[in-house]
């Protein structure tokens, strides 16, 4: 719980199977169908078929959720109660890189509910109308610092590289989603998000031809995939954009509206210049009194070398 002292264990005492025991698992398994040593030419001659390779591994048969329960950043997970306030949240939610954060009742032991960062968003979005809002929102994204990342800091792969490679970097640099653009340029045509990776075994274009296809015609596929089964595509169909004289407003309405995670920012010839994520967003609201969580996070999360908390 967050009222603890102590870091948590990074690992789940219970759990049979251990973090270092885990990655040999994932990697010994995603080598086998092509993803675990992939290089950038390797896309094109990656060998076997993902979906049999993957459903009849023995780590695919028998992995538990007790097995992996104890891999993950904190184990079991990192809770809040009722009585925790506004700002632990949203700290939680932006600083300490949770995408999510579980709302538990100890007297009952079970979890009341999960409050995800485009919650929060929804709830901004909410509250258009209201003074406060209205007058923070009015802000540029160049008046408040956003985008955080500029363009050469985004990770991305170019339209004519594997698409294995792009979920390679998101696996590697862990995060969710990069946008591909045109080679030679800085121009993006689309975004691939870590939700596709269903699609290289949905999708029957896809699926055969996965060793080889490229970033861009995996945006494509899936586009054609999705409107041959009546489905509106949100995200792979193209690129959802703003521009820096975009308002936080505007762009909270926009995230809300299209349940994204990211929103690319481009200039007026369509130039990628940065990339806004909820977190971003979110970090702009709070800011952490000095030594408001104690201890709690010493060891567990490094800070940077020019941090004022």
């Amino acid at each position: 719980m967050i009222r603890r002292k102590e870091p948590p264990s990074p690992r789940s005492p219970s759990s049979p199977t251990n973090g270092t025991d885990f990655a040999i698992a994932v990697n010994g398994m995603t080598s086998a169908v092509g993803l675990g040593l992939l290089g950038n030419e390797d896309g094109a001659v990656t060998s076997g078929n993902f979906f049999e390779a993957l459903t009849s591994s023995d780590f695919y048969k028998n992995t538990k959720v007790r097995d992996i329960s104890g891999s993950f950043r904190w184990a079991p997970f990192l809770a809040l109660q009722k009585s925790n306030s506004f700002l632990t949240m949203l700290l939680l939610l932006s600083k300490y890189k949770m995408k999510s954060v579980a709302v538990v009742d100890l007297g009952e032991g079970k979890i009341d509910n999960i409050i995800s960062q485009s919650a929060v968003i929804h709830m901004l979005a909410e509250c258009a109308g209201l003074q406060w809002f209205e007058r923070w929102g009015t802000k540029r994204l160049s008046e408040i610092g956003l985008p955080v990342m500029s363009s050469d800091d985004i990770i991305m792969v170019y339209e004519d590289e594997p698409v294995l490679q792009a979920f390679k970097l998101m696996r590697k640099k862990r995060i969710g989603g990069v946008p591909v653009l045109e080679r030679g340029g800085k121009k993006a045509m689309g975004n691939i998000s870590i939700r596709d990776v269903h699609f290289l075994l949905t999708a029957p274009d896809i699926y055969h031809k996965y060793r080889s296809i490229t970033a861009k015609n995996f945006v494509v596929a899936i586009r054609n995939y999705l409107e041959k089964q009546n489905e509106k595509p949100v995200v792979a169909s193209g690129l959802i954009t703003c521009k820096r004289d975009h308002t936080m407003k505007e762009l909270i309405m926009l995230l809300d509206s299209k349940k994204i995670h990211r929103v690319y920012v481009v200039d007026d010839e369509g130039n990628l210049e940065g990339v806004i994520t909820l977190r971003d967003i979110i970090s702009r609201l709070v800011h952490e009194p000095r030594g408001y969580f104690g201890d709690f996070f010493d060891g567990v999360l490094p800070l940077p070398a020019n941090s004022r908390v």
